[in-house]
């Protein structure tokens, strides 16, 4: 079995005790670790060292600022799975430029969407450049028209520059070491601006706390590096801890899931994370495969977080990959986000994942978790919760009320309220969105709720998801998971909920992929979704059919409610512009008129 060394043993095993992030490469350059990168067939295809991706890095800060860029000024960077990225990120970090990583165009349904997203963020950011790989290049540079950007295209567009008299200047730590774009969820993506000294922190607390990263460890990610938990938690944190890490493209992950487990088993993996749609990919697609070749017996930390965490969907992963040697002890829950660098809290380790029952009918009606007491049965009116570990030392949670700043007591449900070192500067250039967001005494309002049992944080929900049903806190995903558990031919992923206020009172809608044509069927799954959100969570739902993969999702790819509901806006609206037209139509019959509606929808 191939392991990776880490280090030089002439150097010091440091766990992100550093007051920089160049500080941290400046310091992981003297060992041996790397930056390995495959294809979806678990083939390398690149290798890029510490030691190679500081000389680099340095080269072209310097070239960068031979160019005319200046320190503080910001610069947009297409996050590919690549060297090319490291090179561009970390060249930023030496010249005091800014960096934005800028996600791919997997996920916004067409070139239009895509390039009116990157001027979104070139023009949130102020970037003076933005650069990408070759096959993007077109779109960069389309983008970059009237946003006020210098330079546009791939990095080689600061070759020609001398850069022999430029001096690299000083970082310090409060100085911003990048900008990192929240999912948008709810809202159009806000620029997270943190500094070096947040990002230390953050890095430190998860390396020496959450994680207690040992000199052996090595990573293995599929995560995108325009997401936090890609960026933060699987380059910048083992880069600040030594650590070697092997990579995979996201979009090759999905392709071909089981690349993932072989690259863990092949190069000694032992610490991996994903949220809860990764290992339901895995988990299906090693069903159907053979596992004897494989060895997970090493993976000691499985992590899971970015959404709301799924006990199913990590039984069946368990149970799939068992037979390699896989420990559900591995299991990690955490909390986290942007706006705090990364990570809020983790799980202890080597206990697996640890969950609380409680009774929905409560937890709705007055916002109370009262758990189900061990042994007892377990009605449809009940859900099992995550436990997401304590917060990190030298940070703070509280609990608050929801119409007020009071804070609750153990087992209340309310706004999940952040605190500590890691927090971000600001929303970038937003001063409304960061005063919103930011209260009295430095705190953040996560936009979550959950609840506090002992110092462990529950995850319930986002406070804008939830769906008021006569005089009910319905939680969208509740509604979601039931109906993809229940109906047969749905996967995870394939229903969104969601609330359209008709004027009197919230309707509860749900958008969902169908892959059947025939009428007949189409209305026996719209019958059967129905029935299961009626039976299982006790809501009426109008049931709108969409095409496979048409759900919309955030840049890091969450299921986005908000563009779930704009979309069914769009095809209503539609909708009513076929039947005004059909209307004024003389001498058709009715008959006719109610086909083109049916084709219609």
């Amino acid at each position: 079995m191939n392991f990776h060394t880490n280090a030089q043993e002439s150097l010091k095993f440091l766990t992100g005790e550093f007051p920089t992030l160049v500080e941290a490469l400046d310091y992981a350059a003297c060992g041996m670790a790397a930056a390995s990168f495959y294809n979806g067939k678990a083939e390398l295809t690149d290798t890029l060292s510490y030691a190679s991706l500081r000389g680099k890095a340095r080269a072209l800060a310097a070239r960068m600022l031979a160019a005319g860029l200046k320190p503080g000024d910001r610069a947009g960077i297409v996050a590919e799975t690549d060297a090319d990225f490291l090179i561009g990120f970390f060249g930023c970090q030496y010249a005091g430029i800014v960096p934005a990583p800028l996600p791919l165009p997997a996920t916004f349904g067409g070139r239009g969407n895509y390039i009116q997203h990157l001027q979104g963020m070139l023009t949130i950011a102020g970037a003076k450049t933005v650069v990408g790989s070759h096959n993007l290049q077109d779109m960069i540079e389309e983008a970059a028209e009237g946003c006020g950007v210098m330079l546009a295209g791939t990095l080689r567009i600061f070759d020609g520059y001398d850069a022999d008299e430029t001096q690299l200047p000083t970082v310090r730590p409060d100085d911003l070491s990048y900008i990192q774009f929240s999912s948008g969820s709810t809202r159009f993506p806000s620029g997270v601006a943190v500094t070096h000294r947040s990002l230390m922190a953050n890095v430190q607390a998860i390396a020496q706390d959450g994680l207690k990263v040992r000199e052996d460890d090595h990573c293995v990610s599929w995560l995108p590096m325009y997401h936090d938990m890609g960026l933060i938690g699987f380059l910048l944190t083992p880069l600040a801890t030594q650590m070697s890490v092997d990579y995979v493209p996201t979009r090759e992950f999905a392709r071909r899931p089981m690349v993932w487990p072989q690259l863990i088993s092949r190069n000694g993996g032992t610490l991996s994370f994903s949220p809860s749609f990764g290992y339901d990919l895995c988990a299906r697609r090693a069903a159907r495969g053979r596992l004897e070749e494989l060895d997970l017996s090493h993976w000691r930390v499985a992590g899971i977080g970015g959404d709301m965490i799924r006990p199913d969907v990590l039984e069946r992963f368990a149970t799939e990959l068992a037979p390699a040697g896989f420990n559900p002890k591995a299991f990690v829950a955490s909390y986290g986000m942007a706006e705090a660098t990364l990570g809020i809290s983790f799980a202890p380790l080597d206990t697996g994942i640890e969950t609380e029952t409680l009774h929905l009918d409560r937890l709705e009606a007055n916002q109370i978790a009262i758990a189900v007491k061990p042994g007892a049965p377990q009605d449809a009116r009940s859900r099992v919760f995550v436990r997401c570990g304590s917060v990190l030392p030298g940070h703070q949670l509280e609990i608050r009320a929801t119409s007020s700043d009071a804070k609750l007591p153990d087992g209340c449900v309310g706004r999940i309220m952040f605190r500590g070192p890691s927090l971000m500067r600001e929303y970038f250039g937003d001063r409304e969105a960061t005063e919103r967001a930011m209260t009295s005494g430095g705190w953040l309002d996560t936009g979550d709720l959950g609840y506090l049992r002992d110092g462990v944080l529950v995850v319930t929900g986002r406070s804008k998801d939830l769906i008021l049903v006569h005089g009910r806190n319905v939680w969208p995903q509740d509604i979601e998971w039931a109906v993809e558990a229940q109906v047969d031919g749905l996967r995870d992923g394939d229903v969104a909920a969601f609330s359209i206020d008709d004027g009197t009172k919230e309707r509860v809608v749900l958008g969902v992929h169908c892959r059947k044509s025939d009428p007949a069927q189409r209305d026996a799954l719209r019958q059967a979704i129905v029935e299961a959100a009626r039976l299982h969570v006790g809501v009426d739902c109008h049931v709108e059919l969409l095409p496979p993969n048409s759900l919309p999702k955030t840049s890091s790819g969450k299921l986005s409610r908000a563009g779930a509901r704009k979309l069914y806006t769009q095809i209503c609206e539609r909708r009513a512009r076929r039947i005004a037209r059909i209307r004024p139509i003389k001498n058709r019959s009715r008959a006719g008129i109610d086909d083109r509606l049916a084709l219609s929808a």
